[in-house]
């Protein structure tokens, strides 16, 4: 009888104890100590609290891994006060991480990212499933290539709600290597119409949707499909004798781009779809062809998509015919269906220069936005343009082939 209830208070204990350990805790922190020493102890399920106030940037942390159902959560104390960390190299650098997720949180001056999420390295082991919501990115560098948001190596991802201002004058708003299985979406980027890109996903990117996201002057190439990456930094690594492509299956749609020199760039992409956007008054070219890479194995820039679109532009601000075709590309191989073209100051002028017939465009016909001059570029009510642009993208997570 004795030994019975030894052996079942050692059960109960073990299973209190074990409980104990496996609980999910919640830290809250106040200052930059307490928050490396809480991402250093960091467990599966914890919750992360930044009470409000002023944390040092150059944070760093490496094998950062939350379970599925138990991610490690990052995020402000009080949503309404978000916590600043400022400056730093990197605000915060991440690599080799699963299941993290950073909410409501401000990162400022940061000399070269403001966000740095990557693999570290090891390519057949990508982070994964990380959430980015509601953060702010503003001041990174000034000079060169300084990203607000910098994720290499990382897949099934989301980046949400988030505002990114003033990037490097060489870099990107969110730049992404080798990424794949990602949603970018209901994000704002400001910066200036000649520095910079907006977003970009190359390197071997694939399987990606940028959606109702805003872009102001949001850099020289405001979306940049595709790109130029050295051979090395593709993710997967390339494989010799393949057909080898800086990005591939990429999605724009529901976004508005406001100035840039070019709204969209195809750059040796296979496969893209931009569709159901707004773009009002490029500074250029609504969309760029091009071809940067060009080392054995890559396909030409081929098989984009450009349907469903509203753009808006002016003849002193357009070149080319709006439509931008470098060397090395193949550009009947795009298709061009239902986009609505309208030059607001000379109605000659409104037909593109496009590198294939197009199938159902509209020239020349007034759409009617709302408000331009203070952003608001939805249509009125009585416009004839209301299936296309922004504000014609379906409410569902996918617009309908059509």
């Amino acid at each position: 009888m004795l030994t019975r209830i030894v052996f079942w208070t050692i059960l109960i204990g073990a299973s209190l104890f074990l409980s104990s350990v496996s609980a999910d805790r919640t830290v809250v922190v106040r200052d930059t100590q307490e928050l490396r020493t809480a991402l250093r102890s960091a467990q599966p399920g914890d919750t992360i609290l930044l009470a409000p106030g002023e944390y040092e940037g150059g944070l760093y942390v490496e094998r950062l891994f939350g379970q599925p159902g138990k991610p490690i959560i990052i995020t402000a104390q009080d949503p309404q006060k978000p916590p600043v960390i400022r400056g730093g190299s990197n605000g915060i650098h991440i690599a080799r991480a699963s299941y993290v997720q950073l909410h409501n949180l401000t990162f400022v001056g940061a000399r070269y990212n403001g966000i740095n999420i990557d693999d570290g390295g090891q390519y057949d082991s990508p982070a994964h499933h990380i959430l980015l919501k509601g953060i702010t990115v503003r001041d990174v560098g000034p000079e060169g290539n300084c990203d607000g948001i910098k994720l290499s190596g990382v897949t099934d991802f989301r980046v949400e709600a988030c505002t990114i201002e003033r990037w490097g004058d060489g870099g990107q708003g969110i730049d992404m290597v080798g990424c794949h299985r990602g949603v970018i979406e209901e994000c704002t980027l400001r910066f200036t119409d000649d520095k910079g890109y907006g977003v970009q996903a190359k390197g071997g990117c694939s399987h990606i949707t940028v959606r109702r996201c805003r872009f102001e002057h949001a850099g020289a190439r405001a979306m940049q499909i595709g790109g130029s990456t050295g051979l090395q930094f593709f993710r997967p690594p390339l494989k010799p004798g393949g057909e080898h492509a800086e990005a591939r299956n990429i999605t724009v749609e529901g976004c508005t781009f406001i100035g840039s020199t070019a709204a969209v760039s195809f750059v040796g992409v296979d496969g893209a779809t931009v569709r159901f956007n707004t773009i009002y008054m490029p500074t250029r070219w609504a969309i760029r062809i091009l071809q940067e890479t060009r080392d054995e194995g890559f396909v030409p820039c081929r098989n984009g998509r450009f349907t469903d679109n509203l753009v808006v532009f002016r003849s002193d601000r357009w070149f080319e015919g709006g439509v931008n075709i470098g060397p090395y590309t193949a550009p009947q191989t795009f298709t061009f269906a239902r986009n609505w073209w309208y030059c607001e100051d000379a109605p000659e002028r409104n037909k593109p220069a496009l590198p294939v017939s197009e199938r159902d465009g509209v020239y020349g016909v007034n759409p009617r936005l709302r408000d331009p001059e203070k952003g608001d570029l939805s249509v009125r009510e009585d416009s004839p343009a209301r299936r296309v642009g922004a504000h014609a993208l379906p409410s569902g997570r996918e617009a309908p082939a059509r």
